[in-house]
């Protein structure tokens, strides 16, 4: 099976010349060399050039004519069969060759394929450019430096690309441990294929996943604001987490301070923490507290935000509150009592 430049187009086999224009067009904004990021050259090139063949043969009428009749290989090689009142060849019948009036191709016919640029000229460059040629490459070429003809004659309009344009979204660390949706609501300008500005209002839903860090980005392509000859920029949000009162995040673990008196750090106590997603953990401490002493709690921090079920850690970090004075009478009981474990 040879090539199907019908299906590169994305037309039917009854496209008109101005439909192979449209999806040229449409095609070649896209996979133009000029367009993409160097990362990305060597694919754009192949699909630009494969465009590029299948408007030359579908757009003009002798190629397009051996191509439906006898495929790839017998426009490219020359090689045309004789005339055959019962031949029939990629599906069409003989019946079908009579009815559409199709005169047997010129066997002296030579595939000859047009520059891929002068093709871009002639439908991107204006009228200047239809000759092909020099001045054809040139104001394709054109398309890299600044700016193209539109083809429906308005204003000129740029390949480049306004920078994007990042905004901070605040969000609570409740948002982040258990997720949330935001709706912003956005104005921004565009311009028509005339140059003329308009002001429009959208509303823009934001899906903020579990386990979420700061500095984490949502883009919205295209979504910023839109000047005459240049495309509109990417509309991006950045994660920003607020102070919360409780917690503080660290990485995927949460980490909170606890006070406690020296009698409970002494004698123990049960706490009773509130969660982000507002359970109540009771937690048993039975140790001897001293200052800076930590207890890890697993499992009771942020999501991972790529395992979803898995959760960091719970780091309560203590601090013991000693009296700020005592009796004579209370030092003697806490050295009667505390004497033998000292």
């Amino acid at each position: 099976m040879g090539i199907d430049y019908y299906n590169i187009l994305k037309v039917n086999r009854n496209a008109s010349d101005e439909d192979l224009k449209k999806a040229y067009r449409r095609l070649a904004m896209i996979w133009h060399p000029d367009r993409n990021p160097s990362s990305n050259k060597g694919e754009a090139e192949a699909k630009f050039k494969q465009i590029s063949e299948a408007y030359d043969v579908l757009s003009d009428p002798k190629k397009r004519q051996i191509y439906d009749l006898y495929g790839e290989e017998a426009l490219k090689s020359g090689q045309v069969p004789p005339p055959h009142p019962f031949s029939s060849n990629r599906g069409y019948t003989a019946h079908h060759y009579h009815t559409n009036n199709h005169q047997h191709p010129d066997p002296s016919f030579r595939f000859n394929p047009r520059d891929a640029e002068d093709i871009y000229a002639e439908l991107f460059g204006g009228s200047d450019a239809a000759g092909g040629g020099a001045a054809g490459r040139s104001a394709g070429r054109a398309f890299k430096d600044g700016a193209f003809r539109v083809p429906n004659g308005g204003e000129s309009s740029s390949a480049r690309k306004a920078p994007a344009v990042e905004n901070l979204l605040p969000c609570s660390l409740e948002d982040l441990y258990k997720g949330a949706k935001k709706k912003m609501k956005i104005s921004r300008t565009v311009a028509n294929s005339a140059g003329k500005i308009r002001t429009v209002e959208e509303i823009l839903t934001i899906e903020i996943k579990p386990g979420w860090k700061k500095g984490t980005k949502i883009t919205f392509p295209e979504k910023g604001n839109q000047e005459p000859g240049v495309i509109a920029a990417d509309l991006i949000f950045v994660i920003d987490e607020k102070p919360h009162e409780v917690f503080t995040r660290d990485g995927n673990d949460l980490t909170m301070n606890q006070e406690i008196p020296l009698l409970e750090a002494l004698t123990g106590k049960t706490l009773e923490i509130t969660t982000l997603d507002a359970r109540i953990l009771r937690i048993p401490v039975t140790e001897i507290v001293k200052p800076g002493y930590e207890l890890t709690v697993p499992n009771e921090g942020m999501p991972v935000s790529k395992e979803p079920r898995k959760k960091g850690n719970l780091i309560i970090k203590f601090d013991v509150r000693y009296p700020t004075r005592l009796t004579n009478e209370q030092k003697l009981d806490l050295k009667r009592v505390l004497g033998g474990a000292i």
